[in-house]
């Protein structure tokens, strides 16, 4: 199964006799709540999904989006209605930034059946198709979270990791290089890292860019068939981001969850700025 799913495709899927579950997984770092766009207009049955609550653990020493508990997890989906042998949809408003991270949550705890709805909530409206605004109550799901079915790294993975294969960061390039910092307290990036801005990944109207597209990218990285590679951002919600780029590609990558914001809580951790 491919992991994103075009507009066209997902009409068909609605009508037809199994449609899958519709997630809205509309977010923006620093607001405004994703629940105000998805209560002014959604896809037909599509559940509401908190980011902040429902994709991610409390914020602390794990860093600003650390992974959900399992059994938080689970319970969120089965809310959803959220079913193991069921296909699943996630979408935002564009350009599946924040629709991925519950895309690699799904995976990570074993659910094989989920897409991305490529160009979100926009690409959705911009073909005709319909929205509503009735709040749907799903029957409760029966899905299991079963952690490990992606790989992941740990800050204690990282310097070795950099040494033998691309750890890619998936935030900005100014963010990046260090020249600001809107969201955590220490400005720079992990040493060895490459800057690989997610939002590359997409063209201007949210869909992603062709394989072939992303195959350049990522070769221009330093990314090879033989050369491990990772992703991080700054809260491990972008780079899912571009583990799903990196999926479309053909490559498959391990994501650091805590990203920046869990490797900055230890003052020992080496912190870079500027170009590598």
């Amino acid at each position: 199964m491919t992991p994103i799913i075009s507009v066209e495709e997902l009409a068909a899927a609605l009508a037809g006799p199994n449609p899958p579950v519709l997630l809205d997984v509309r977010w923006k770092l620093g607001g405004p709540p994703g629940v105000v766009a998805y209560r002014a207009g959604h896809l037909p049955g599509a559940v509401f999904v908190d980011l902040d609550r429902d994709l991610a653990g409390p914020p602390g020493p794990g860093g600003r989006h650390p992974l959900p508990a399992p059994e938080a997890f689970q319970a969120a989906m089965r809310r959803c209605g959220v079913r193991d042998q069921a296909d699943v949809v996630v979408y935002d408003e564009a350009d599946s930034t924040a629709a991925a991270r519950a895309w690699w949550l799904l995976r990570y705890f074993g659910h094989e059946r989920v897409r991305v709805l490529d160009g979100g909530y926009r690409a959705w409206v911009a073909a005709g198709q319909p929205v509503e605004t009735h709040e749907p109550q799903p029957a409760p799901g029966d899905f299991t979270a079963r952690p490990g079915h992606l790989p992941v790294l740990d800050a204690d993975d990282v310097p070795d990791f950099t040494r033998d294969g691309v750890l890619l960061d998936a935030r900005a390039a100014e963010r990046y290089r260090g020249e600001v910092e809107p969201v955590d307290p220490v400005a720079g990036h992990i040493p060895e890292a490459v800057s690989a801005p997610t939002l590359e990944n997409v063209r201007p109207d949210g869909r992603f860019r062709d394989p072939a597209e992303l195959r350049a990218r990522f070769a221009a990285l330093g990314v090879t068939p033989d050369t491990p590679v990772g992703a991080y951002c700054g809260s491990g919600v972008t780079a899912a981001h571009e583990v799903l780029a990196l999926r479309l590609a053909g490559y498959e990558a391990a994501l650091y969850p805590g990203s920046w914001s869990h490797w900055i809580t230890d003052p020992n951790r080496p912190v870079a700025k500027g170009e590598e």
